[in-house]
């Protein structure tokens, strides 16, 4: 049986630790040839070095697979544009780009600090569009030049985001607006043979330490290797048709998120009054599905 991405070209941002190292270390057992992007830097996003970027590289080396560092800033656009052209100059094309790269500055709102916030929407919402524009201006150059494509976009988007979670407004509103992204991409890119996808991870990392709880058996439903299989998968041909879409994965735990729905509607043959707000609204909310991490408060 041949390999899911037999001599497809992939890049992972982020892919020095935790969930990307395991990205990466997948698309190589599954036969793709590997630029592994990860500027070394701490939870919160100081310092930087190049060991964890070659040490992946050296692992998918030793496994007999292909790869090559990038330590390049995933949120500056020349250093973007560079990383696509580093996997064409040393692989002779890209079929995959995986936007996982990020970091945390967990702050409640009003405690936050101007720099808190600018970081992380930084890093993680302009850290997925620069990629993902140079690769898609690279895939559409050659769509229009007739080549058949099948190139797909993972991004990296999060429950934080999709349902909330106290103190990662920055974080949420990040991610939330990666979940946006992808839909939009998925919709403008289509026409050229490319799919957008996102992933919305639970695992046990460095970004999330302290969150999850250790394994009490065999089997670790947080274990950060879980993710890798779908975004393989995702990363493939074989995902072919599926786009605009959010999963969610973690353990042995695969979902589709349904995304912003309109739900109960109210409708009248002119415009509302005030005075009819809020019994339209209560009726409303009594019919639709309610988010579960909202809390209750009185006068609901």
């Amino acid at each position: 049986m041949s390999r899911l991405c037999e001599g497809r070209v992939v890049i992972v941002t982020g892919a020095g630790n935790g969930i990307g190292r395991f990205h990466a270390l997948e698309f190589a057992r599954q036969g793709a040839k590997v630029v592994v992007n990860d500027r070394g830097v701490e939870r919160g996003g100081a310092g930087g070095s190049r060991t964890p970027a070659d040490a992946v590289v050296a692992e998918i080396e030793a496994m007999g697979g292909e790869a090559v560092a990038d330590h390049g800033d995933i949120a500056d656009m020349a250093s973007a544009e560079a990383m696509v052209q580093t996997a064409v100059d040393r692989f002779g094309t890209l079929d995959v780009l995986v936007n996982n790269a990020g970091i945390v500055r967990d702050r409640t709102l009003t405690n936050m600090t101007e720099e808190e916030w600018d970081d992380v929407i930084r890093v993680h919402l302009k850290g997925t569009f620069a990629p993902s524009r140079a690769a898609a201006r690279y895939w559409k150059a050659r769509a229009k030049a007739g080549e058949k494509l099948s190139a797909r976009l993972v991004n990296t988007s999060s429950s934080s985001g999709l349902l909330g979670n106290i103190g990662q407004t920055n974080y949420g509103a990040a991610k939330a607006g990666i979940a946006g992204f992808t839909v939009i991409a998925a919709m403008e890119l289509a026409p050229y043979g490319i799919t957008v996808n996102a992933v919305a991870p639970g695992a046990r990392t460095r970004m999330t330490e302290g969150l999850m709880a250790e394994p009490e058996g065999d089997f670790d439903p947080y274990d950060p290797a879980a993710i890798s299989p779908l975004v393989a998968w995702l990363g493939s041909e074989r995902s072919a048709g599926v786009t605009g879409q959010v999963f969610g994965s973690s353990g042995g735990l695969l979902s589709v998120y349904e995304g912003w729905n309109v739900g109960p509607t109210a409708e009248l043959p002119r415009l509302w009054h005030a005075e009819e707000i809020d019994g339209a609204v209560r009726k409303l909310l009594a019919q639709s599905v309610r988010n579960p991490r909202l809390p209750q408060l009185d006068g609901a």
